[in-house]
């Protein structure tokens, strides 16, 4: 790939990591980024602030963990590795500390259908993964399982996971989880939501394959 690809690739993962704090989904320095790149992938680096970032400042890591870079990568490295190694389809890997979705993952509950776009997690619900300590290899293996055919996941007392076949879909997906949140705090607060049937969303799953995920629906 043509140097000037690569610096493309680069700074839209300074970009998108930007997108984190621009759409409310995270605060300065938590939350991290990835991109499939070559035989590895692009990784924002450990604690450094996103207005600061640069494109050189993104790393490189291979499949099997190792990098050259001057620069430690982020410290989730591990389950953004894991999760691009093992599930092809996926190309971005999107990691926030958002309000509701975190307030939710606080009280390890996970999120029923209680609105048809719970259908962008690939079913009828999104699963909250186990507790385990940032950053390890048991953390990653409860955030693939959680993950098993779905596109995003919470993390026990810690976050949330979206992914997608590209950045501007996994941020997508993040603004969309944390908005379903959001209103799903806002019905437990008015009343006992009702959850649609695993048809209807396996319904709506389908069209979302067919009509594509560029915009939330009405």
């Amino acid at each position: 790939m043509a140097r000037h690809d690569e610096f493309r690739l680069r700074l839209s993962v300074v970009e998108a990591a930007r997108s984190l704090v621009a759409l409310g989904l995270t605060e300065g320095t938590s939350g991290n980024v990835s991109l499939r790149f070559g035989d590895g992938f692009l990784v924002t680096p450990s604690g450094r602030p996103y207005d600061g970032l640069g494109a050189d400042d993104i790393v490189f890591m291979g499949l099997d963990g190792s990098h050259d870079h001057p620069l430690k990568p982020s410290s989730e490295w591990r389950f953004h590795r894991d999760i691009l190694a093992g599930r092809p389809e996926v190309n971005a890997v999107v990691h926030a500390h958002p309000t509701y979705c975190t307030a939710f993952a606080m009280c390890r509950r996970e999120i029923p259908a209680v609105h048809y776009m719970i259908a962008a997690a690939g079913g009828p619900t999104v699963r909250c993964a186990p507790y385990a300590t940032f950053g390890t290899e048991e953390l990653s293996n409860h955030a693939l399982a959680a993950l098993e055919d779905r596109t995003c996941c919470l993390l026990a007392n810690h976050g949330m996971i979206a992914t997608g076949p590209d950045l501007a879909k996994a941020l997508w997906l993040a603004v969309e989880l944390e908005t379903l949140c959001r209103q799903y705090a806002a019905a437990l607060q008015i009343g006992t939501p009702v959850v649609l049937p695993d048809d209807e969303i396996a319904r709506n799953v389908e069209k979302f394959r067919t009509y594509g995920l560029s915009a939330r629906e009405d």
